[in-house]
């Protein structure tokens, strides 16, 4: 069985622990190192997305009672990914520096540990005082994130080149479990021992995930390479591709400080209940993402139509979310359900193909194969993925104070709709100037990505 090599390599070898270093064909059986990395980046990608979506279902009435407006709840709820986006640029940028398995291990344990302080701030002074708070604890949250989340991705993209979209579409499973499980799970605690259990109860358990995952991440080394963030943004595919996750992530950002609100006066659901309305949206995503990773991975040609058709998917969705004054339709928690659930596998749709889209590009373009080129990319998409979560609940928290729901989720979707429409007319410039070149010859995915390679 062919094992891919995650520790010290050969002696009187390159200490580059790359893709050099790593079986170009993949193992029919996963090594031991892969199946430690699958544990460790789902029990990741599960506690962190349960510590971030507890929020939502109770944090903004809390907020409420501590004399804080909708706008500024909007901006705690976008602290959070302003300072993610800062860090993620840096923590990519010098992942290869500092050692992806201590980023790792030391993002997991300060997010844990903020995670419980969050706990206690309903013991601050109403006020100024508990919005600083808020916003510190927030951002100090928002670094550990970042490194882990940084360090995860390249990692696993390393361990299983050949199957990118497939092993991320299922550890998208792990997370939408954390989106899943995190409300309700929160909004009981919430409801049954009051506010600080929650945080404490969910941050102790990723702080005890943290010696598991350091006994059994292994070691990474690798080369430093010249390649910058400007190198690779500035390629016309991974700036759609940017613009693609930054709609992705502000319209899901945009419901945390926004829908709990709405579902509360709208329908009259109590506090528990609302948790388990964010299943209509993480369910469906987290059920069709391994599917479209493995759809992505098999028929690498299906991923454009993926992302064109979710977006367009989802900009209608939040159209009828409201739905839009404008159809004079009464709104309805059926019809509110329905969207959330045709929205989540839109999602996925979008979010699945991206990486490995951004990641062949780049090889196609001269980028030096490694953790290096991995830390960029997972840094560059982990910021915008924190931009758009910034700009989806601050929007989002203004523009429902000032609009109210409906249309602040119209506007919302306008993001969607924008990326599906680049990358919808990016890729027909694509086809059409393959087709110049090369008329009347039929080319496999290999072939055309080659060809592509030479005319640039």
């Amino acid at each position: 069985m062919e094992n891919y090599q995650a520790t010290r390599p050969p002696d009187g070898a390159s200490p580059d622990n790359d893709r050099s270093q790593v079986a170009k064909k993949e193992p029919k059986r996963l090594s031991r190192d892969q199946i430690f990395i699958m544990i460790s980046t789902a029990s990741l990608n599960f506690s962190s997305m349960v510590c971030y979506s507890i929020l939502g279902p109770f944090f903004p009435r809390e907020a409420e009672k501590k004399g804080v407006s909708s706008t500024v709840v909007g901006f705690i709820f976008g602290c959070f990914a302003l300072f993610n986006f800062l860090t993620s640029l840096i923590m990519g940028k010098y992942l290869v520096h500092i050692g992806a398995k201590f980023m790792f291990i030391a993002g997991m344990f300060v997010s844990g540990c903020v995670t419980i302080l969050f706990g206690f701030l309903d013991k601050a002074p109403d006020g100024p005082i508990f919005i600083g708070l808020c916003f510190l604890v927030r951002a100090m949250d928002a670094i550990g994130f970042a490194a882990a989340m940084t360090a995860s991705f390249s990692i696993l993209i390393n361990a299983f080149p050949q199957n990118v979209a497939t092993v991320m579409g299922t550890l998208e499973v792990f997370t939408g479990l954390g989106l899943v499980l995190g409300p309700p799970i929160g909004g009981f605690l919430y409801q049954s021992f009051g506010y600080e259990i929650p945080f404490i109860v969910l941050g102790s358990v990723m702080l005890l995930m943290v010696p598991l995952n350091m006994f059994i991440i292994p070691n990474y080394s690798s080369i430093p390479k010249t390649d910058s963030f400007l190198k690779l943004i500035v390629l016309p595919k991974v700036a759609i591709l940017c613009l693609n996750i930054f709609a992705l992530s502000s319209t899901i950002a945009f419901l945390d400080p926004t829908m709990s609100l709405f579902v509360l006066k709208k329908f009259k659901l109590p506090a528990g209940y609302v948790g388990l309305v964010f299943l209509a949206l993480a369910l469906p995503y987290s059920i069709s993402s391994p599917l479209l990773g493995f759809l992505s991975d098999k028929k690498p040609s299906l991923r454009k139509w993926l992302l064109i058709t979710g977006a367009f998917l989802s900009a209608l969705c939040y159209f009828f979310l409201g739905p839009a004054p404008i159809l004079y339709i009464e709104s309805q928690l059926w019809l509110f359900i329905l969207m959330l659930i045709l929205n989540g596998f839109a999602l996925a749709m979008i979010g699945i193909p991206i990486y490995p889209e951004a990641i062949n590009c780049a090889y196609e373009n001269g980028f030096e194969e490694g953790l290096s080129l991995l830390g960029l990319v997972s840094g560059l998409f982990g910021a915008l993925w924190a931009l758009g979560s910034f700009v989806g609940p601050t929007l989002g928290g203004f523009l429902n104070e000032k609009l109210g729901f409906e249309w602040s989720a119209v506007i919302q979707g306008g993001f969607t709709l924008l990326s599906g429409l680049a990358s919808a007319i990016y890729y027909t410039y694509e086809a059409i100037q393959r087709r110049r070149s090369q008329p009347g010859i039929h080319l496999d995915s290999k072939q055309e990505r080659t060809l592509l390679l030479n005319e640039t």
